[in-house]
């Protein structure tokens, strides 16, 4: 180990100037450990000195347990005994504690580069969580102004949603302010409040739909026929290539029952008897759409994977797929259809769109893939809807 250490740290320089040196140091052990030890000593010097600007900030913040600190700590250790051994004349030993210091230091670097990583992961979500959630109280507010058109109370509703979307924007403002820990600490209470606003929102549109069962019971059997047709179409695709649709024919049937049920009152102008079924079987419905949802998201992902081979191209043609939806939204709403929803989704893959592309620009490809994914699964429901209402 003497010999290979000697080799990579004694310059060529020094050899070709006085072999003289050399040969006295193949033959004096102690002066070729002294030499060693002191090389070492000094690149341990600027590796201490390199980890404490990164670590010593954050010291204070790092719980007592953290395996960064526990492991800067056996490196400072280390340090100080190879450097009291140097000193001393204990070239041996202090060349070994000064390995072993540097792999300490080493390993703590490692994992607070890691660990960054991992909290600006956190942060991107937090940042997607919370642009999310703008969108989405664009929708309560919406429903709150058609239930009071209605005559429905949305007194409770209204405080609630003015609350969350208060401490969510405290989110954005520490986000902004680079205050991580106070941003998690306010999402935290963000979601707490959402939950209790998600539940007075869940009653309000309850009597909402009552009031306009007739409406949501006709989209119901439009949207659940193209479904019935596209499972049936999956499930023959899906035999021809050996696949197994066992389960997914499972919920196609208790889907297709429950549908003739439905459709049966709607006939008969049983509109609240219709979406009485179709709330108290609202399973059915969940795992019929979770089916079809979980094979599109697959074919998606093969998608995906293909189109991001050529970003350009991808993104040329996702932007079509956006423009040309919105013209057909624009459409179905002059016919008078209700096209909010979509709009909404629209808008989401957009924003969903333009992180990706930030993420990219920052060399971050799986963060960006993620949001890639959501922008397709977006567009593709808005797809759909466009489709049933054609």
């Amino acid at each position: 180990m003497a010999v290979l250490l000697v080799g990579s740290l004694i310059p060529l320089s020094m050899a070709a100037e006085n072999t003289t040196a050399v040969t006295t140091l193949q033959l004096d052990n102690s002066t070729r450990e002294e030499v060693i030890a002191g090389q070492l000593i000094t690149q341990l010097q600027r590796l201490s000195k390199f980890a404490e600007n990164r670590i010593g900030p954050i010291k204070d913040k790092l719980p007592e347990n953290s395996s960064i600190l526990e492991n800067y700590q056996k490196a400072e250790g280390y340090k100080t005994k190879a450097v009291d051994e140097y000193n001393s004349g204990d070239y041996y030993n202090s060349i070994l504690d000064s390995l072993t210091a540097m792999h300490f230091y080493k390993a703590a670097l490692i994992q607070l580069k890691e660990g960054r990583e991992k909290a600006e992961n956190i942060r991107e979500h937090m940042r997607a969580e919370t642009a999310r959630m703008m969108e989405y109280f664009k929708m309560v507010g919406k429903t709150i102004r058609i239930a009071q058109k209605q005559g429905i109370d949305v007194s409770n509703l209204t405080v609630l949603y003015n609350e969350t979307r208060s401490t969510y924007r405290l989110v954005l403002d520490d986000l902004k302010a680079r205050n991580f820990e106070k941003a998690r600490e306010d999402l935290t209470a963000a979601r707490e409040k959402k939950a209790e606003l998600d539940s007075e929102l869940k009653r309000v549109r309850r009597e909402l739909a009552y009031k306009n069962a007739d409406k949501i019971v006709r989209e119901f059997l439009v949207r659940g026929e193209k479904g019935m047709e596209l499972a049936q179409k999956a499930i023959k695709n899906g035999n021809e290539r050996g696949y197994n649709t066992t389960e997914l024919q499972r919920r196609l049937n208790a889907f297709k029952s429950l549908y003739e049920e439905v459709k049966n009152l709607a006939d008969e102008g049983k509109w609240g008897d219709a979406l009485k079924v179709m709330n108290e079987n609202r399973k059915t419905i969940m795992d019929f759409h979770r089916a079809m949802d979980s094979l599109r998201r697959k074919a998606e992902e093969r998608e995906l994977q293909t189109k991001l081979k050529d970003m350009k191209t991808f993104l040329r043609e996702t932007a079509g797929r956006i423009q040309k939806d919105a013209r057909a939204l624009n459409t179905l709403k002059r016919r008078g259809v209700d096209t909010r929803r979509a709009e909404l989704q629209l808008r989401t893959a957009v924003q969903e769109l333009k992180l990706g592309v930030q993420l990219m620009k920052q060399h971050k490809p799986a963060q960006a893939k993620m949001h890639f994914a959501m922008a397709l699964d977006l567009i593709h429901r808005v797809d759909e809807f466009i489709l049933a209402h054609a």
